[in-house]
């Protein structure tokens, strides 16, 4: 057996291991809840800008840009600008004229000025507005026409009906091959505490739609091989493949 294919069988079967393994399937919950509660996420930065995510999730997005290799990112919540700045880079290195669209119901002028004077700026397009408003939606579409390849992201208003509304609404651009991944799922998980006053909380938010809009729609499946490698991640059952 060649190294490669050697190499590749044992991250495999390392992987189907980790699937099965419940009492590190556990640790890794309770850290993530643990880290959660001490604001772990939003230690970061990429390229300048606050990126408000586990760096477990950021590789496994390099992951999924690298092997579809999309002309298009749609990402619904922009706050800082940090992931679609992350985005966007990704974008660069594989050259083409791939563009990220962000979506966002405030873009705050601070923030938006530091994305717009960025050295990604070029690879990014902002949209002010909610991500599930008809006029919203029918800009992204208009930007995502003549794109072969598309990917979407959700990370804004975590909310059961907003996150299902968001899936029904842009799960059409996703390109056969590609994903359409659904960020803070683990709230489901997590303590209701941990949700403060934020209007999601455990049996409403982006896992419970998550699963509705997987009853729907059998266009998509959970990647379960890449949420059991990361180990830590804030969207189990979150990184969803289209079929084909």
């Amino acid at each position: 057996m060649d190294p490669v294919t050697k190499f590749q069988q044992e991250k495999a079967a390392r992987i189907r291991a980790y699937r099965e393994d419940q009492p590190m399937r556990d640790l890794s919950s309770r850290f993530r809840t643990e880290a959660t509660r001490r604001d772990y996420e939003y230690n970061f930065t990429w390229m300048g800008r606050p990126v408000i995510q586990f760096p477990q999730d950021l590789v496994a997005m390099q992951e999924l840009i690298w092997q579809v290799k999309p002309d298009l990112i749609v990402e619904t919540g922009i706050a800082h600008g940090g992931s679609i700045v992350f985005n966007a880079s990704m974008l660069q290195l594989l050259g083409g004229n791939g563009i990220v669209v962000g979506v966002d119901i405030d873009i705050r002028a601070h923030n938006r000025q530091a994305i717009e004077s960025h050295p990604m700026a070029p690879r990014i397009r902002m949209i002010e507005g909610s991500s599930v408003a008809s006029d919203v939606v029918e800009q992204v579409y208009e930007l995502a026409k003549g794109r072969d390849r598309i990917l979407v992201a959700l990370d804004s208003n975590h909310t059961h009906a907003h996150v299902l509304a968001e899936l029904r609404a842009y799960s059409r651009l996703v390109t056969p091959g590609s994903y359409l991944v659904v960020f803070d799922t683990a709230i489901e998980d997590m303590p209701p505490e941990l949700s403060g006053d934020r209007p999601w909380k455990p049996g409403d938010n982006a896992k419970t739609a998550v699963h509705q809009f997987l009853r729907e729609n059998d266009d998509f499946e959970v990647d379960r091989d890449l949420e059991a490698k990361l180990l830590l991640t804030v969207a189990p059952d979150g990184y969803l493949r289209r079929k084909g």
